[in-house]
């Protein structure tokens, strides 16, 4: 059996630290021909949006071993509905959640409890990645024209600087020849302060972070025009053949 604390969760910035949210459940106390189960139970928490039946692409997964309860802080619970499931968090948006514990021991014996609903509002939690200091980016590279010169020359440093679309979105329209890798540089001249990808990642999407680190970006594998965007509040980047 789950419950929660509230049904209409209030969040809202300056109250980050508070707790939003509190869930406790029921151990379902697991028999079999011999008895009572003596082994752990590991619980699952899932997340997802109202109608969505726990299968949509926004739906949140935490395990929680042992433990019947969970809480979260404002600040908590905001990340997971704005960064992890990707609500859309501007304008701010009423949405109507729905949590279950999955219980089971080892990978088998799964059984689901009560569904849970509550309402809430999120908004714009910190960015994952910090933003550029300045508000300007540029990529480098020998996937670019400009090759890996930097300070960059001219007509580089104004062809391939990303125009600012938010304080969290960066996004740049470049002709690129096809192949090589690239960075991302905040000042001319300067490599200390540069983004590099993560693992996983492919030349059309993946995550990022701000770290003076390898690897850098894989350029397109064939030359063309390109739509490079670089979203800080999530940490993802993408690339499209325009």
């Amino acid at each position: 059996m789950l419950t929660a604390s509230a049904t209409d969760i209030s969040l809202e910035p300056g109250l980050e630290s508070n707790t939003a949210l509190a869930l406790n459940w029921t151990n379902p106390n697991y028999k079999f021909t011999t008895g009572v189960s003596s082994h752990d139970v590991t619980y699952t928490l899932e997340i997802d949006t109202l109608g969505a039946n726990f299968g949509s692409s926004k739906k949140y997964t935490s395990v929680v071993a042992k433990e019947m309860s969970k809480s979260y802080t404002v600040a908590e619970l905001n990340a997971i509905l704005g960064n992890d499931m990707l609500l859309q968090l501007n304008p701010r948006r009423d949405y109507t959640l729905e949590l279950r514990i999955i219980s089971s021991i080892g990978s088998s014996a799964k059984l689901n409890s009560n569904v849970v609903t509550i309402n809430t509002k999120p908004f714009a939690p910190p960015p994952k990645v910090v933003p550029p200091d300045a508000g300007t980016l540029w990529m480098v590279g020998d996937a670019a024209p400009s090759g890996w010169d930097n300070p960059m020359k001219a007509p580089y440093d104004v062809d391939q600087k990303f125009t600012k679309v938010s304080n969290t979105l960066y996004e740049l329209v470049v002709d690129l020849p096809g192949g090589g890798g690239y960075k991302l540089i905040q000042e001319q001249g300067v490599w200390g302060s540069q983004y590099h990808a993560l693992a996983g990642r492919t030349w059309d999407a993946g995550n990022f972070e701000k770290k003076d680190a390898e690897p850098g970006f894989p350029g397109p594998p064939n030359a063309g025009r390109y739509r490079i965007s670089f979203d800080f509040q999530l940490g993802k980047y993408s690339v499209v053949k325009l």
